[in-house]
């Protein structure tokens, strides 16, 4: 199978279809709001299900970072109505009592193939095989895409830690360096020089001092 044609980047195809919160368009979906779609090969698969569920109860940290969320499976809207009526029990005997899917909604594929096959839009998921994962900004382009194999369920506590990555880096002249996690120190970009660093970041900047002598490791607090 070949990699989706969507790269870091491109435009998000601006598709329409059906879904459980109604039909959309994708552009007009996500507004000024980032977005995380996500796909499933088909409803009331198991990994799936547990996805959906953590992304249910995790609707309301992502709505606090202005992300909407939605879901993509290849079955019909009346299928994934019913595969919600299953997560509901499944969310309160394994998750504790949550406040429905929140901002989660599952879109049929019908509309992306049909567009796919008139040419129009690039390719967006391998359904069967993998999980790909998409964000994108409020520009409608992708900032960061995953691809999980079908049998690993996907960590959506990395995805949250990727957003407010993703966020903060988009708005400050920053970068966050492995395992950075909201709090931590960030890095300066290395295209920012000294003296408009100190401006920028009055809680100050602290370089790591390494054999080379090179001093490009500039770390400052999260602004």
């Amino acid at each position: 199978a070949a990699m989706p044609g969507l790269l870091l980047g491109d435009e998000a195809p601006n598709f329409e279809a059906d879904t459980t919160h109604g039909r959309i368009r994708f552009h007009d979906f996500l507004g000024d709001s980032w977005g995380i779609l996500f796909s499933h090969p088909r409803d009331f698969t198991p990994v799936c299900t547990t996805e959906l569920g953590r992304a249910a109860r995790l609707a309301p940290e992502f709505s606090k970072r202005n992300v909407k969320m939605i879901a993509l499976s290849i079955d019909s809207v009346q299928d994934h109505l019913s595969w919600c009526k299953v997560l509901m029990p499944y969310l309160e005997q394994r998750l504790g009592r949550a406040k429905g899917l929140g901002g989660t909604c599952v879109t049929s594929q019908s509309v992306v193939v049909l567009k796919f096959r008139a040419g129009v839009g690039k390719i967006f998921f391998i359904f069967m095989e993998h999980h790909p994962v998409f964000i994108f900004g409020p520009d409608k382009k992708l900032k960061l895409s995953i691809l999980y194999p079908a049998t690993t369920g996907r960590n959506f506590d990395e995805i949250l830690r990727v957003v407010d990555s993703l966020q903060l880096t988009a708005y400050k002249k920053v970068a966050t360096p492995v395992d950075w996690k909201p709090g931590d120190s960030v890095m300066v970009v290395p295209t920012l020089p000294d003296e408009e660093a100190k401006e920028l970041f009055p809680k100050g900047v602290f370089t790591k001092e390494l054999p080379s002598g090179k001093k490009y490791l500039r770390y400052t607090p999260q602004p």
